[in-house]
């Protein structure tokens, strides 16, 4: 008796092994930029992947240089990011493999309807920046190494400009979080249009720059390596990529509207094929 007893506990613990083990294999760990959270996409589109594949998806928003650090260290199976250069060193180090281009949409520069540097109609980004710093007008930066971040430098650094001072803050925060605090403080910031475009309701500034070519804001999707790390859930993170650029997920991002505005627009498929959807 005390032998069966102990068998049926042993069968009974293989089973709940088995079962955590299948949980495991069914979810896969998304690291994404707070923009994709923050606009609520991935809310809108997530749930047919779940449904469809049948993979549960963990989501963790953070700013694209600590998305692509945790898919360098293996803590995640997929990246979902935009900043072009540093994706593209991603994958040439052997952290990730098959990026595709899914979207894309624009940074704006927006700041408070006084609008205290005089940028209002500028066409030209790095110009506007040079004309905040000159008139040392209250500028929150995110200063998270995020795509946005990495943005910010880049203009910064073609302005000829190492922003520092009581004008210059860095929040170390998200795309949200630093839109509120600038609207709060009356400053200027730069901010990709999708969060701005669900933010801006709540927030007393406006945009003043756009159109700038240099402000063009692709996003990417990336498998982590398998062969680095073997543990990666690399046929969620497969099945993943398929789903999101395939023809019925990017109709579903085009379709993707708030106050009949888009926040991104498809790149994995071309408009005629969208047309026919």
């Amino acid at each position: 008796m005390k032998k069966i007893q102990l068998t049926s506990t042993l069968i009974f613990s293989i089973i709940i092994l088995l079962t955590s083990n299948l949980a495991i294999a069914d979810t896969l760990k998304l690291a994404t930029t707070t923009s994709t959270e923050n606009s609520g996409l991935l809310k809108v589109i997530l749930p047919d992947f779940e449904k469809t594949t049948g993979h549960q998806v963990h989501v963790i928003a953070v700013g694209t240089g600590k998305a692509l650090h945790m898919g360098e260290v293996g803590d995640v199976d997929v990246v979902l990011v935009h900043s072009r250069k540093a994706e593209d060193k991603f994958v040439a180090a052997g952290n990730g493999v098959n990026r595709r281009s899914v979207m894309y949409n624009d940074f704006v520069i927006v700041g408070p309807k006084n609008d205290p540097a005089g940028i209002l109609n500028e066409r030209d980004s790095v110009k506007a920046f040079k004309k905040i710093a000159k008139t040392k007008s209250l500028f929150i930066s995110r200063g998270d190494d995020s795509g946005t971040n990495k943005k910010e430098r880049i203009l910064w650094k073609k302005a000829g400009i190492k922003p520092a001072g009581d004008w210059y803050r860095e929040a170390g925060q998200g795309m949200g979080k630093v839109l509120q605090i600038s609207s709060e403080l009356s400053a200027y910031t730069l901010t990709d249009r999708g969060t701005w475009l669900s933010a801006q309701q709540k927030s007393s500034l406006e945009i003043l720059v756009q159109g700038d070519k240099r402000l063009f804001n692709p996003y990417g999707v990336i498998a982590v390596n398998p062969n680095k790390y073997h543990d990666i859930n690399y046929l969620a993170a497969m099945d993943f990529i398929g789903w999101l650029t395939s023809p019925k997920t990017q109709l579903a991002i085009a379709h993707y509207t708030i106050n009949n505005k888009v926040l991104f627009i498809p790149m994995a498929v071309q408009n005629k094929q969208l047309s026919k959807k």
